[in-house]
């Protein structure tokens, strides 16, 4: 039997062209499971894929092809008359914190409104877990009457943190809950994030572009990149030792603190494009370390080692 709290196989999720050109496939064939009380990291540029899989993952979209297993439970096979119940298993907490909630409720009212929704607390002792979810996330609660708008950004992300936490989730899913932060704020929601986790016994799925992030937080990482996973596996590996080359671009994307240290070389130029290749690696267009074989041979994911996967034909040779 798996010890993973989360398992996904063969994800695969399609879209309709805008233009009316067919399928847009944002997710194939993308397959990880992560350990419980554990976090795994998702990055890659935007449009890589990585948010449809989050939203595959909570509900929040159907997919075509594959499987996700939350706690044993395929999510696919769950009857709709026990979906609701089995949501308070599994949260997510989005990029716009503002955006998240509402208007016109305040604090105490947002924080209480998943309690009345899934606990069939009576109203005191749901005031009283309002309060304990505030201590929890480090919000005063003097602040518990006021509305979303009165609260700074990072209020606003600790109001959905408490939110997620109301239900007693075993899995967090977290969409970008840092991006539209200031960087001191980021620091002390990354910190809150890991002491609630070590806390609860939480287990985590972190999207984000902030590579710090993933490196301070995460035991696993999936780079992706136009719907594929390209590389995967322990963070101190994948930081050490990188075997793609889109994920050397995106470590080197990130300049040295120290401006006497040189940036890194480029790897890449230009961005993800639109639409499929037909055949051949799909970052071959970008890849600097291209050979003949990269434009006509589709590569799978090659063991690196026993943990560390690389969708490159040329692993071990690039560098």
């Amino acid at each position: 039997m798996s010890d993973s709290i989360v398992e996904v196989s063969h994800l695969t999720k399609t879209f309709i062209s805008r233009r009316g050109r067919g399928e847009v496939f944002a997710v194939r064939d993308v397959s990880f499971e992560v350990r419980e009380g554990q976090t795994l990291g998702i990055v890659g540029e935007s449009g890589s894929g990585k948010s449809t899989v989050a939203r595959c993952i909570t509900g929040l979209l159907d997919f075509e092809v594959g499987q996700i297993s939350i706690m044993g439970k395929a999510i696919s096979e769950i009857p709709a008359r026990e979906m609701r119940k089995f949501r308070q298993n599994l949260q997510i907490v989005f990029q716009e914190p503002l955006e998240s909630l509402d208007p016109r409720y305040r604090v105490r009212q947002l924080i209480s409104e998943p309690l009345e929704l899934h606990s069939g607390l009576d109203a005191k002792t749901r005031r009283d877990r309002v309060e304990e979810l505030m201590d929890q996330v480090s919000l005063e609660t003097g602040l518990s009457e006021r509305y979303p708008h009165e609260l700074s950004g990072g209020q606003q992300q600790r109001v959905n943190i408490a939110r997620a936490l109301a239900t007693g989730p075993k899995v967090v899913v977290l969409d970008e809950p840092t991006a539209s932060l200031d960087v001191s704020v980021q620091l002390e929601i990354l910190e809150l994030l890991i002491r609630l986790q070590a806390e609860f016994g939480l287990t985590y799925i972190l999207i984000s572009h902030n590579l710090s992030a993933i490196r301070a937080i995460c035991d696993t990482v999936a780079v992706m990149y136009m719907g594929r996973i390209v590389e995967s596996g322990p963070v101190d590996s994948i930081y050490s030792a990188t075997e793609h080359p889109y994920t050397d671009t995106l470590l080197g994307a990130y300049l040295p603190v120290d401006p006497r240290v040189p940036a890194k070389k480029a790897l890449a130029r230009g961005e993800i494009t639109g639409g499929l290749r037909t055949g051949g690696c799909d970052f071959a267009p970008r890849c600097e370390y291209r050979i003949s074989e990269c434009q006509d041979t589709t590569p799978d994911l090659q063991v690196v080692n026993e943990h560390h996967l690389a969708r490159c034909i040329r692993v071990g040779l690039w560098k």
